[in-house]
C-alpha cells in the first residue's frame, strides 16, 4: 500500500482553485487579497502567481508540503521578502510596496515560523517589543489580555524567553504579535515541535483570539488540525495554489486526505 506524495512529480488533480474564494464574502468583507503574487529567492520561483482572500473574521489555512511556498506567502504579506510581482491588498489598498515595519502599523502581525522570539529579553520585555509600533499609547491592557490568553507567561514575567521551553517560545511568539493590536494575525506553523497535548492548547487559543474579533491566515503543517480550526483553505504545491474551498470539503476530500492526512 502507498501513500500519495504531495511532492512527487504528477500533482493532484484540481478543480480551478479560485473556486474557494467566493465563501470570503460569505463572512463578510475581503479584508486580505493576494492577486496573482510571484516571489522569488535569486533565480528561484517559489510563488507561481498565488491569489487568494481572507474574509474579515476567518480564519484561513494554507497547508503544503515543506518547500511548497507557505512561509513564503506569509513573508510577501508581512513585507519580510518583497513579491516581485502581483500585489498584496489590505482592505483594498496595495501594501506589497511598504517596508515591513509601515506594514505592521497596517494591522498585520507575523507569528513567524521557529519562533525567533528575543532569548536574552525577559517575556515582559519581548511583549513590548511587539507593542514597539504604538509609541506613546498605554499596552498594560494588551500585556493583560496576553496573560489572560496564555496563563503561563503570566507566571513566567521576568524569565528570560531563551530559557523557556518551545511550547513556552511558541505562546510568546503568538503573545508578542498581538501587542500589535493586529486586524490580521499571520501564523507560520504554530504546532512546529509541540506535543499533541501543547498543540490542541495552542488551537484552542487560536480559536479564542479568532472569536475575540482578529482575522487568522494560518500555515501549519499538521493539515487535519489546521482544517478542523479553519473556515476555508488553498492548498499550495510547488508554489501554486491547486485547491481551493470550505475546510470541511478539503478535509473530505479524497486527494487532500491521502496528501496530507496520512490516509491511504
Amino acid at each position: 500500500m502507498t501513500v500519495t506524495d504531495p511532492t512527487a512529480s504528477t500533482p493532484l488533480d484540481a478543480p480551478d482553485a479560485t473556486d474557494g474564494n467566493a465563501g470570503a464574502g460569505d463572512r463578510g468583507d475581503v479584508l486580505l487579497e493576494l492577486e496573482d503574487l510571484h516571489v522569488f529567492y535569486g533565480n528561484i520561483e517559489a510563488l507561481k502567481g498565488v491569489s487568494l482572500t481572507v474574509g474579515r473574521g476567518e480564519i484561513v489555512t494554507l497547508i503544503g508540503s515543506n518547500g511548497a511556498g507557505k512561509s513564503t506567502a506569509l513573508r510577501a504579506i508581512s513585507g519580510t521578502h518583497k513579491p516581485r510581482t502581483g500585489t498584496v491588498k489590505l482592505a483594498g489598498s496595495e501594501i506589497q510596496h511598504l517596508p515591513a515595519h509601515e506594514i505592521v502599523t497596517f494591522g498585520i502581525a507575523h507569528s513567524p515560523e521557529g519562533r525567533k522570539v528575543f532569548s536574552r529579553m525577559t517575556v515582559y520585555e519581548n511583549l513590548q517589543m511587539g507593542a514597539f509600533s504604538r509609541r506613546g499609547q498605554k499596552i498594560d491592557d494588551d500585556v493583560a489580555r496576553v496573560f489572560d490568553l496564555f496563563p503561563r507567561l503570566r507566571e513566567r514575567r521576568s524569565q528570560k524567553a531563551g530559557t523557556m521551553s518551545g511550547g513556552e517560545q511558541q505562546m510568546l511568539a503568538m503573545g508578542r504579535a498581538l501587542m500589535a493590536r493586529p486586524t490580521i494575525l499571520l501564523l507560520d506553523e504554530p504546532s512546529m515541535g509541540l506535543s499533541p497535548i501543547l498543540t490542541e492548547q495552542i488551537f484552542k487559543i487560536i480559536a479564542e483570539i479568532n472569536g475575540q474579533g482578529t482575522t487568522v491566515l494560518l500555515v501549519e503543517q499538521n493539515a487535519l488540525m489546521a482544517l478542523n480550526a479553519a473556515h476555508r483553505g488553498y492548498v499550495i504545491q510547488t508554489g501554486k495554489i491547486i485547491l481551493a474551498d470550505t475546510a470541511a470539503n478539503l478535509a473530505a476530500n479524497e486527494q487532500v486526505r491521502q496528501a496530507y492526512l496520512g490516509e491511504i
